[in-house]
């Protein structure tokens, strides 16, 4: 009997939390698992807009990492893997916060996140321009743009299919974070691969944002031609 009632309870939480979102990342079932797990645990006096600020801090923990290892030893950029975890505690948090605790403003936790994922993006891409070597800076300017595009394609979907995903395919923000926590390890071991790699997630995104783009207009086109 218990044992169905923490199922019962899994999906009544899950159902009440997720319900506003489309997720198809690779890591959708563990994410969520981890997010109902937490929300009862989540102290009263901790309100979701503190979970944002806490998610952006996290950033900024990101781009402390990418300074102190720039002027120390890349070492530290080992702390920008905590700085990653708890950008996600606070980013995964504090929108489901809201919808477990029956208190959400849709708008407004939607305009407020979309700016706060915007801020943590540069901070993080701020970072590792200043840790980046001569020319190898642009890396750092590419990526904030190519993230912002995301950003973009992921609000216009919204607009033309009412159907909020922030999600490209089987990759996320979550995934996002992985790959750049298993970069800053790699730089760590194998001091100037960072460019490398960074110039091949680069590469990455932007292919994933032209394939997004281009079904974004097939969704717009079918949407006038029905509409017509």
């Amino acid at each position: 009997m218990e044992k169905e009632t923490q199922i019962e309870d899994y999906s009544a939480i899950a159902q009440r939390t997720f319900s506003d979102r489309k997720r198809t990342n690779i890591l959708k079932k563990a994410e969520q698992s981890a997010i109902v797990f937490l929300l009862p645990k989540v102290p009263k006096f901790i309100s979701p807009n503190l979970l944002t600020l806490i998610g952006t801090l996290g950033s900024g923990f990101v781009f402390l990492a990418f300074v102190l290892g720039a002027y120390f030893t890349n070492g530290y950029l080992l702390l920008g893997i905590i700085g990653l975890g708890i950008n996600w505690l606070g980013d995964s948090l504090d929108g489901r916060l809201a919808y477990y605790r029956n208190i959400p403003r849709r708008w407004y936790g939607f305009a407020l996140d979309i700016i706060a994922d915007w801020i943590g993006i540069v901070l993080i891409g701020f970072g590792y321009y200043i840790y980046a070597e001569n020319s190898t800076q642009v890396i750092a300017f590419a990526f904030v743009a190519l993230y912002g595009w995301s950003i973009i394609i992921s609000q216009l979907r919204y607009k033309i299919t009412n159907e909020y995903s922030i999600d490209s395919g089987f990759v996320g923000p979550t995934e996002l974070r992985f790959i750049i926590a298993l970069i800053l390890i790699i730089e760590v071991l194998f001091h100037g691969s960072i460019t490398y790699l960074a110039g091949l997630i680069t590469i990455v995104l932007f292919i994933i944002n032209t394939i997004d783009s281009l079904k974004l207009l097939k969704l717009g086109d079918l949407k006038d031609k029905t509409q017509n």
